[in-house]
């Protein structure tokens, strides 16, 4: 297994995780393993609005929704278990877990199970790095570089970056550092392992360019943390914010969870060890949907507990403000990124007139979504084992009711339909035409005739028709009349041809979208005959513990080849494009913002012992043998 990506559950996002797989409770089966008192009142009111304080009652046909659209996930073997809580003005009015957090034992997941709630965790990791801006310790606005002398790229440029753009995806770091990210046993050391991986890497991007979602820009914030407290990371957050809060049911992995107070992942129908996620601040902290509702009421009382001010209000709404308007290339605006966030104006409650400040977070087994609405006070968190189970469609649909049954807007929005009518294009076909790259696997856009597209895939060394007979409609995208839930456009930016895909979203009521290839050209020169002689080869890792989950569920073997329709390139591991610097070095080649331009490789090929060794950031590997 190679696992693709910490966070899966933005639109036409990267390929998630294999789906935890076993058989399924009946209906009756689920209702029985549901959490002990699903009703409830845990915190304190968060005030305010002119409506009466929504309670349980009231919130019950949500409520009642809610909990059928659970059910049928679990039925349908999309999750193995599933936990939410919903809060509102009158506190926690909805808490409930559903399903088993042990097959082996049978053990039903309750409130106080902890789940992983992934890249949810960068939320705290940006609320760590405001708390020590307020006490003068870290500056937004100053190259990291003051605070990690030590810290260096092969880019002059790094010593741009700042905890602005770490916080903000607007970095230029590469993406992730893969090696040992997930485990089936604590490993330390994954921060400091990062950054020593940075030294082999240039930016994809120059800092403050672009924004692409990046997990090491907050696996550096940990280590500014460390830098400026003398801390771990770790050890700062329970002290300063999870000890303060109450949130005792939260912590990180830095060793194993006591049986029975965490849920087990399931794989292929196999019960599988406690799930560690090595990097703490961009994805490993384990929690209760109860425990995020004390998170959520900080962000509701702008930092305030118990009337204690733990955070300023400053650095709450400076988290909560979109960080994208000095972007120069920013083909989607609607993508808002905050301060750790993913979207200040999320776009499915946008679309409604609501505001909201979303992060969803998905690690190899674990799917999650956690929403504040700051003026309507509420907050949901949405957590559970397995990546197909559709959370963000559930959550919203929970808030979406929620906020007709207050009149916070006038009724549930209808689901999508139809197809714009077709128009003459403003472009011939045949000059939108090309192979546009990415992250995972890249597209080729090729013209039927003067007014017809068709678009595939690269998949297991083939095209493969993604969409087929597009044609220009009225709305200026390119649909056809088989797939209403996709569309198609291309737009330039700084020089950069972008394919951009929009898709009916969430509970299907609007449409996101976001590039998802930038269009390269054939390179004037061919391969060099070294990167040739390697075309073909396989690559086993060296470096990478017996206890990843890489290796437990796989081998963690790589690739090198090409693509024969752009020559000139390497392609690693038969999805991603690489330009060749030289005989011994492949570096990144495209920077496509929001999602598909993230964990970018450069490779370079070291000679150890008389043995080549390739090398991408930490990770390490030789050539394997077949037998």
């Amino acid at each position: 297994m190679h696992s693709k990506s910490l966070d899966l559950d933005c639109p036409a996002a990267g390929q998630s995780a294999p789906l935890a797989r076993a058989p399924s409770p009946s209906r009756r089966h689920w209702m029985q393993f549901a959490g002990a008192g699903a009703l409830l009142r845990v915190l304190p009111g968060c005030g305010g609005g002119d409506d009466p304080a929504p309670d349980a009652g009231r919130l019950s046909e949500a409520i009642q929704w809610g909990r059928d659209a659970i059910g049928q996930a679990l039925e349908k073997e999309q999750a193995t278990a599933v936990s939410v809580a919903l809060m509102t003005s009158a506190g926690v009015v909805w808490q409930e877990a559903f399903g088993t957090a042990d097959p082996q034992g049978k053990v039903a997941a309750t409130v106080d199970t902890r789940f992983n709630i992934g890249s949810v965790s960068k939320v705290m990791a940006a609320l760590a790095a405001m708390v020590l801006c307020d006490r003068g310790k870290l500056a937004l606005d100053t190259p990291i570089i003051r605070y990690l002398p030590g810290f260096t790229m092969l880019s002059a440029e790094y010593d741009r970056i700042t905890l602005r753009h770490l916080l903000s995806h607007s970095s230029g770091l590469p993406g992730t550092n893969w090696r040992n990210v997930f485990a089936f046993a604590p490993i330390d050391g994954y921060a400091q392992d990062t950054a020593d991986g940075l030294a082999y890497f240039h930016l994809k991007h120059l800092p403050g360019e672009l924004a692409v979602y990046c997990n090491d820009g907050f696996t550096m914030v940990e280590n500014l943390v460390a830098a400026v407290t003398g801390l771990p990371y770790a050890e700062f957050v329970q002290r300063e914010i999870l000890e303060p809060l109450g949130m005792s049911r939260s912590a990180y992995a830095v060793q194993a969870f006591p049986e029975g107070s965490f849920v087990h992942p399931v794989y292929e129908g196999r019960r599988m060890g406690q799930e560690f996620v090595s990097a703490y601040a961009t994805g490993g902290l384990a929690s209760t949907p109860g425990d995020m509702m004390r998170l959520a009421a900080l962000f509701l009382n702008q930092g305030m507990h118990q009337g204690k001010r733990l955070v300023s209000q400053a650095a709450i709404q400076e988290m909560g403000r979109d960080q994208t308007t000095g972007l120069r290339i920013n083909p989607c605006p609607e993508w808002r990124w905050g301060l750790g966030w993913d979207a200040t104006r999320q776009p499915g409650l946008d679309s409604v007139g609501i505001k909201a400040w979303q992060k969803n977070g998905g690690t190899a087994f674990f799917a999650t979504e956690f929403f504040v609405l700051p003026d309507q006070r509420m907050a949901l968190l949405l957590t559970g084992s397995g990546a197909g189970y559709g959370p963000l469609r559930i959550a919203e649909g929970v808030l979406l009711r929620a906020l007709a049954t207050v009149r916070a807007i006038p009724a549930l929005p209808a689901a999508l339909t139809g197809v714009p009518a077709t128009s003459a294009p403003s472009v011939d076909a045949a000059a939108l035409a090309g192979i546009y790259a990415n992250y995972e696997a890249p597209f080729k856009v090729q013209a039927v005739d003067a007014r017809t597209i068709d678009v595939l895939r690269w998949k297991a060394g083939a095209w493969a028709p993604v969409a087929q007979g597009l044609t220009s409609r009225a709305d200026g995208w390119w649909w056809n009349d088989v797939s209403p839930e996709n569309s198609y456009r291309w737009q330039s930016v700084d020089g950069k041809q972008y394919l951009i895909q929009r898709v009916t979203a969430g509970a299907g009521h609007y449409r996101a979208s976001m590039p998802i290839g930038q269009r390269l050209a054939p390179l004037p020169a061919p391969l060099p005959s070294a990167w040739q002689g390697r075309v073909g080869t396989r690559w086993q890792p060296v470096n990478e513990s017996a206890d990843s989950v890489s290796l437990v569920l796989g081998d963690g073997v790589v690739s090198l080849g090409t693509l024969p329709d752009l020559p000139g390139y390497l392609m690693w591991n038969d999805g991603q494009l690489l330009r060749p610097d030289g005989g011994n070095r492949a570096r990144m080649t495209v920077q496509v913002p929001v999602n598909h331009g993230r964990d970018l490789v450069e490779i370079e090929i070291q000679t150890v012992g008389g043995q080549e060794r390739l090398r991408a950031g930490s990770s390490l590997y030789r050539p394997l043998v077949d037998d």
